[in-house]
């Protein structure tokens, strides 16, 4: 199978170093193997929650976006080599349905992510790339982090 890739997606968290340090060096070995296009994307929350929604100010989804824009374009200036055509999408709500609708959006080839060790609530993969790789539209590559294998 000879498999080209043009739109490669990474979904990463800012705040958790484990859900970029091994996907995003094989998404980017990818992006310069195929002359592929990179774009890196987090999700920030929303506050659609019924609960707090009254008592926050109207513009905080604008903050958290501009928030997380200007923290993703910072990472991707510290973390991506300049040789790599790369573009910054920041999603807002669920993360796997955020993932999922910018893939979408962008026509995306293939995402590459991390996941965690399983535990209890999820015996493979992470419940979020767990639910991206059951409704993507595109191949799903799940990365773990090398620090977490762990012998049987």
């Amino acid at each position: 199978m000879n498999t080209t890739y043009k739109c490669i997606l990474v979904p990463i968290d800012l705040d958790h170093e484990s859900s970029w340090q091994s996907s995003l060096p094989a998404a980017i070995d990818l992006a310069r193997r195929h002359d592929a296009q990179l774009t890196i994307t987090t999700i920030v929350p929303d506050s659609d929650i019924p609960t707090i929604a009254n008592y926050l100010p109207k513009e905080i989804d604008e903050h958290l976006r501009e928030e997380g824009a200007n923290r993703l374009n910072q990472f991707i200036a510290e973390h991506v080599p300049q040789d790599i055509r790369v573009q910054s999408i920041v999603g807002q709500g669920r993360i796997y349905s955020g993932i999922l609708h910018i893939a979408s959006d962008l026509n995306t080839d293939l995402i590459v992510m991390a996941s965690h060790n399983p535990g209890l609530a999820d015996y493979l993969i992470g419940a979020n790339a767990e639910k991206v790789m059951r409704h993507a539209q595109c191949s799903v590559m799940v990365v773990r982090n090398k620090m977490e294998s762990k012998t049987l």
